[in-house]
């Protein structure tokens, strides 16, 4: 058993990694002495010793040196924000990785600048501090074989979250009884990865045979404001149903799962894509992209290329129970007529 536990996580404030940290800090037993290093802008209310961090370089560094002075042998420190301690503490260190960008060989160009060069700095981070760490934590299996290839330290497998109960690989049957209204929901940031604008291109198709379900997404209007712009653009031009209910609280984002007909994620990677579990825990049904790390926690009721908007649009007419016009095959002969024809 731990003398105490750390929990240093300076860089978590939002979105699925502050919904893992809350869920690990209520979880802590009454006994046991807790010390949590967390982001100034991570909300919170717990009764266990909390420093503030600010998220600047200066200040972060600082905590580093603090971590470094204060665990002791018989400790754990759990670093929640995907990187190893920049110093070698004397306690057992345990990295929990989420950001698959710092383990997987993806491109970065679609992040701005700043954004790029700090993933670059936190890839060269915990490419260089691995060896500070005596075991890495992450959430499916392919997360593990990434990390894994990329580091001789322990990498374990250890899927949570905040309450598992109602989670199901696959749904017993599949109610998609006939209907013209059907509700789609994306919960999702803007960034590049969970790609906005192949969804948004397949909605245009739909339109375009005459198709218009909605489609309701969570994105932050200041943060991503030229997606957002784009997006807007779209739905006037081709009179799309897609409503932005901006930045929402998790418990809020839970109540939309009731108000839906199925989750659809176009997601190109994720760690784990909390969203999939809650919407099995929710009895929701679930279109996603036919990667592994959407195999890894479910079977989607339908899957789909993320990377083509054609084959997003397919895989929502399928659920939607919207037949594709059959290849108007012909035979041999009609060709050789055709070409015939030509030289009339």
């Amino acid at each position: 058993m731990a003398k105490r536990i750390f929990i240093h996580a300076t860089n978590v404030h939002q979105g699925g990694g502050r919904a893992l940290l809350v869920a690990i800090i209520n979880a802590l037993p009454i006994g046991l002495v807790s010390i949590l290093s967390l982001d100034s802008r991570m909300p919170l209310i717990t009764d266990r010793v909390v420093r503030r961090v600010q998220p600047t370089f200066v200040q972060r560094l600082f905590a580093e040196i603090w971590l470094a002075k204060n665990v002791a042998l018989g400790d754990v420190a759990l670093c929640f924000g995907n990187l190893p301690p920049l110093f070698k503490l004397r306690g057992y260190v345990v990295v929990f990785v989420q950001n698959r960008y710092l383990i997987d060989s993806v491109n970065l160009d679609g992040f701005s600048f700043k954004t790029r060069i700090r993933l670059k700095i936190e890839r060269f981070w915990l490419s260089c501090r691995a060896g500070n760490v005596d075991e890495f934590l992450v959430q499916t299996p392919s997360m593990q074989g990434l990390l894994q290839a990329r580091t001789k330290s322990k990498v374990s497998l250890f899927p949570f979250v905040d309450n598992p109960d109602g989670y199901v690989r696959k749904l017993n049957c599949l109610d998609t009884v006939e209907k013209n209204d059907f509700i789609f929901l994306y919960v999702a940031s803007g960034e590049p990865h969970k790609n906005h604008v192949q969804l948004i291109e397949a909605w245009c198709l739909l339109a375009s045979e005459g198709l218009f379900p909605t489609l309701t997404l969570t994105l932050n209007n200041i943060h991503h404001a030229e997606l957002c712009f784009w997006i807007e653009h779209n739905i006037k031009s081709h009179k799309l149903r897609v409503n932005n209910l901006g930045s929402l609280q998790h418990g809020e984002v839970k109540e939309l799962y009731s108000q839906v007909d199925a989750l659809i994620y176009p997601s190109t990677f994720e760690s784990l894509g909390l969203p999939l579990i809650e919407a099995r825990q929710a009895g929701l049904s679930v279109i996603a992209s036919e990667l592994d790390y959407v195999r890894d926690v479910l079977d989607p009721e339908q899957s789909f290329d993320p990377s083509s908007s054609v084959s997003i649009a397919r895989a929502v007419k399928r659920f939607m129970g919207v037949d594709e016009v059959s290849l108007p095959l012909q035979d041999a002969s009609r060709l050789v007529d055709y070409l015939l024809k030509k030289v009339d």
